[in-house]
């Protein structure tokens, strides 16, 4: 199936040519910035399964894993599109699911960095809950 979704002032498109291996939500901080003071709810998919049309701006930043994060955005409306390891290169990248279409593709699972949210955070009942980073077989969806 293909997924297709776009920055809020349409300037950026995107198809995906497959299928989400899971969907969380992040409490870390950089993703509480970038949210505003919420999580971001993600989809990951396999890297390099989207394809975009139009302009898309990236930042660079080392993450509180350790790990090198690229994020790309819209730059003429600042939307969050995605946010992809770059070093190391395996671990799936998140798609926003607000940028999709279809934003309830899949609901998201599990929460992560929960120990960075602040303490009126609730969690559904049965998510599964990481006060930091999962392992990456979870992410990778083999787990």
């Amino acid at each position: 199936m293909t997924h297709t979704g776009q920055c809020l002032c349409g300037q950026v498109r995107f198809t995906i040519d497959a299928e989400p291996v899971r969907a969380v939500m992040c409490w870390c901080r950089d993703c509480q910035y970038i949210a505003s003071g919420s999580a971001t709810v993600n989809l990951l998919f396999p890297d390099g399964a989207a394809r975009y049309e139009g302009e898309v701006a990236t930042f660079v930043k080392t993450a509180d894993s350790g790990n090198t994060v690229e994020r790309g955005f819209c730059p003429s409306c600042g939307s969050q599109l995605y946010s992809r390891t770059i070093a190391p290169p395996v671990i799936p990248m998140r798609i926003r699911a607000g940028t999709l279409d279809n934003p309830g593709l899949m609901a998201p699972e599990a929460a992560i960095w929960t120990s960075s949210a602040p303490a009126w955070v609730t969690f559904e009942p049965g998510m599964k809950i990481f006060p930091k980073a999962p392992s990456r077989s979870f992410i990778e969806g083999r787990e």
